[in-house]
């Protein structure tokens, strides 16, 4: 029991931490004080006591620890391999230093920040800048190396969602058929009667939420059912994702409103491995790894069952990451290969209903939507997104001819708490490339 008390006090001090923040005082460590090695997690044999990060006690997931554990996922949960295969794919590289300098104003207002100062701001393990192909801007902080993978949380959804749109364009899958459909399990639950294009745009009427800031929310009785969290003595909830799906309930009236809940691309991973015949990893490398020459293996994080983690789940490396928004920006073609249909690609952008999408009150994102798992931002460079909490993102913008990946371990989970020294600075350094400046 005793566990348990840590790790629920763990995320509430995640909430009195925003408070704090709210009334001015700073009482999180900066980027360089939480940087992993300056903390000297988990180095000896074996580690000191005080400098050991451990599943079981809920230390992997309370910052700063979770700035070595983002980084080291595979010696903490159970996984399943994507496996890569033939040789690496060329990324030219032409360094630009000048990226450092380029200045933008944080959403908000506050002083004008540079490049270089945003990645402390936003406790960037790793990011890469691509422009037109290739590498302008690589960097990585703390325990992270190129060929380390690091947990992509959410930005998983794009990579199953954009599963589930190729699967549609072939004709496999009816986007408009109902879950049940493909899922007989889940005609009890609330998914039972949410279309698969419902699925994938985030419109379903369910009863849960996404709240990080609380310890007994769903999103968190979701990734105990998976394993993903340590259970407490006495745990009597689902064990594990596919049983915790068929208990989830409906709320309202699918197809209503944007409400972004990690569940429902569990589901539709649920659907995607039904008609295949085929697990998400095995559809990732037979789809994605076997195409994209990447570097490294990637990994899921599964249940007990070995079932992935749809929502979240996906570890890969950061160049990896950049191959695959790549990929995305130049239609789904790469490396001499179609790999995903420019039908998919083109809808993507074009973005989904954004009166559904404003009524969700994301402030930072003003005019946005969301389609088959990517935030459209509609803005003038028809820039596009994956996200994932504690500030993971590829980030593509075509007007630019430029990509950028990164892996962060920002204290706060909502990328509300990032976005003002994120997505300006995204902007100008598209900015700064598409006017060719030096």
């Amino acid at each position: 029991m005793k566990n348990w008390v840590q790790i629920v006090a763990g995320f509430v001090s995640v909430v009195v931490l925003v408070v704090l923040r709210a009334q001015g005082v700073d009482a999180v460590l900066d980027a360089r004080k939480s940087d992993p090695v300056v903390m000297g997690w988990m180095v000896g044999s074996p580690p000191a006591a005080d400098k050991v990060i451990r599943f079981g006690d809920g230390s992997f997931f309370r910052f700063p620890m979770t700035r070595w554990a983002f980084s080291n996922m595979r010696q903490l949960v159970p996984t399943k391999v994507v496996a890569r295969s033939g040789s690496a794919s060329v990324i030219h590289r032409v360094e630009r230093a000048d990226l450092d300098g380029v200045m933008f104003q944080p959403i908000g207002g506050g002083e004008a920040m540079s490049w270089a100062q945003s990645l402390d701001a936003n406790y960037t393990d790793g990011i890469v800048v691509l422009h037109r192909g290739r590498i302008v801007y690589e960097r990585y902080f703390g325990v992270l190396k190129p060929e380390k993978q690091h947990l992509a949380f959410s930005v998983t959804k794009s990579y199953v969602a954009t599963l589930a749109a190729m699967l549609i364009a072939e004709g496999v899958i009816d986007e408009k058929a109902v879950a049940a459909k493909y899922v007989p399990e889940l005609a009890g639950s609330g998914f039972g009667d949410a279309t698969i294009r419902q699925l994938m745009d985030m419109t379903t009427g369910l009863n849960y939420s996404e709240n990080y800031t609380d310890a007994k929310s769903p999103i968190w009785e979701l990734s105990r059912a998976t394993g993903l969290l340590p259970r407490p003595e006495g745990y009597r909830g689902a064990d594990g994702n596919y049983a915790y799906l068929k208990s989830v309930a409906k709320a309202g009236g699918h197809g209503e409103k944007f409400v972004y809940l990690t569940v429902n691309t569990d589901a539709l991973g649920w659907v995607v491995s039904r008609v295949t015949k085929k697990p998400l990893a095995e559809l990732l490398r037979e789809r994605f790894w076997s195409k994209l020459g990447v570097e490294q293996d990637a990994f899921f994080e599964v249940d007990s069952l070995g079932v992935e983690f749809a929502g979240g789940g996906l570890n890969l490396c950061l160049r990896d990451m950049a191959r695959f928004g790549e990929m995305m920006r130049l239609g789904g073609h790469y490396r001499g290969q179609q790999i995903v249909a420019p039908a998919v690609i083109e809808d993507i952008r074009k973005g989904g209903n954004k009166e559904k999408f404003a009524g969700a009150g994301y402030k930072t994102l003003p005019g946005a939507s969301y389609r088959s798992g990517w935030w459209v931002l509609h803005n003038e460079h028809g820039a596009y997104a994956a996200r994932g909490i504690h500030g993971q993102g590829i980030y593509v913008d075509p007007a630019a001819e430029m990509v950028i990946a990164r892996f962060a371990s920002h204290p706060m989970g909502g990328n509300v708490n990032l976005d003002p020294t994120t997505l300006p600075a995204y902007h100008a350094v598209a900015e700064h490339l598409k006017r060719g400046a030096r």
